[in-house]
């Protein structure tokens, strides 16, 4: 690492990370939170190619090569990276281009926001999604009583008509049928709750069992479990639900085939809903397909959002809903070839509001 002169370590007390990238982007300088920030030392950062360093960088070498030549600075916010040795970050990157040395350089700032933003993001969506949810349960009651007298309406008129013709009022009864079973769907379940002791990988393997039985590609299913996780109370029937939603979404963007994990973790002092718990259990499902399209990414659990042609988009949402009534929150992280949604249920009654 370069000499350190006052300046650079005043640098070296910043917990944002700082390094300098020469014109081939490779890394020149660095401070001491750069090695926590990216998990390496100081001789795997030295003189390395910075994109390199990651598995994967939504901010592209490109983006760093147009601000070198155009002299331009720029910032991004919430920027997916992951470490090569998997790990997973968000972070606010600024890049400014320092002409006080020739060839001029660029001088990188990166900033780790997980946990700010994912504390932040959890509840605006809570809320979001707890809206939309509510407007979706108005809209489908008033479609649901007219759809009722429409097809009364059709029964009555087929017993009038000629064999010919009721072919036509069987349409409108058909259609009817169909309109109701999408309400139905929209208006999720109805019963609250039954929370009772229970075993989360006796409702993963349950889960795992339907999900090879209808099985329409190769599909590689794996188990990573936290034989520690206790018994704890939640509402099996409803997890399963909403565990079973999300597999069969991965299986369907296997299209190709591919490998779906199945890894359960217990976390300490975890934060739901603004509340505190000191242990979590989170259950994630995990696959190597394409990803999640990044247009869509933020509103993923909202009714009717979809990424698939002609889906329906209610899966995510009523999974989201089963475990938000059992306390917990589903979370997701998406990038090419890895998509991954992570459950989150408490397992412990103490909590504290934050």
């Amino acid at each position: 690492m370069p000499q350190a002169s006052c300046n650079n370590a005043l640098v070296d007390q910043l917990t944002t990370a700082v390094l300098l990238l020469d014109q081939q982007l490779n890394v020149r300088y660095f401070n001491t939170a750069s090695c926590a920030v990216l998990g390496l030392g100081e001789k795997r950062l030295n003189q390395q190619y910075f994109p390199g360093l990651f598995q994967h960088l939504e901010m592209k070498a490109s983006h760093l090569q147009h601000a070198l030549q155009s002299r331009q600075a720029f910032s991004v916010s919430d920027v997916q990276a992951v470490l090569v040795d998997g790990r997973h970050l968000l972070l606010d990157i600024a890049v400014t281009v320092v002409l006080e040395q020739q060839p001029a350089c660029l001088l990188l700032e990166l900033r780790q926001v997980d946990q700010q933003r994912k504390i932040s993001m959890e509840s605006l969506q809570q809320h979001q999604h707890l809206a939309a949810r509510e407007l979706i349960r108005g809209l489908a009651h008033e479609i649901k009583n007219p759809l009722g007298g429409l097809r009364g309406a059709a029964q009555l008129l087929e017993e009038s008509l000629d064999d010919e013709q009721k072919e036509y009022t069987q349409l409108i009864i058909a259609q009817a049928d169909r309109l109701r079973n999408l309400v139905d769907r929209l208006l999720g379940p109805y019963r609250p709750p039954q929370l009772r002791l229970s075993n989360l990988h006796q409702i993963a393997e349950q889960v795992l069992q339907l999900a090879q039985m209808d099985n329409p590609t190769h599909i590689y299913f794996q188990r990573d479990y936290d034989p520690s996780i206790p018994v704890f109370l939640f509402d099996p029937e409803l997890l399963e639900q909403a565990l079973l939603n999300i597999v069969r979404n991965a299986q369907q963007a296997l299209s190709q085939g591919g490998q779906i994990s199945l890894q359960s973790r217990i976390l300490h002092q975890h934060t739901l809903h603004g509340k505190r718990y000191k242990l979590v259990a989170c259950i994630k499902v995990i696959d190597n397909g394409p990803g999640i399209p990044s247009a869509i990414r933020d509103t993923l659990f909202y009714p009717m959002v979809s990424g698939k042609p002609g889906g329906t988009g209610l899966g995510l949402s009523i999974a989201q809903t089963l475990i938000h009534q059992q306390r917990g929150w589903i979370d997701c992280e998406s990038w090419p070839g890895h998509t991954a949604f992570m459950i989150y249920l408490p397992i412990s009654d103490c909590e504290e509001d934050l």
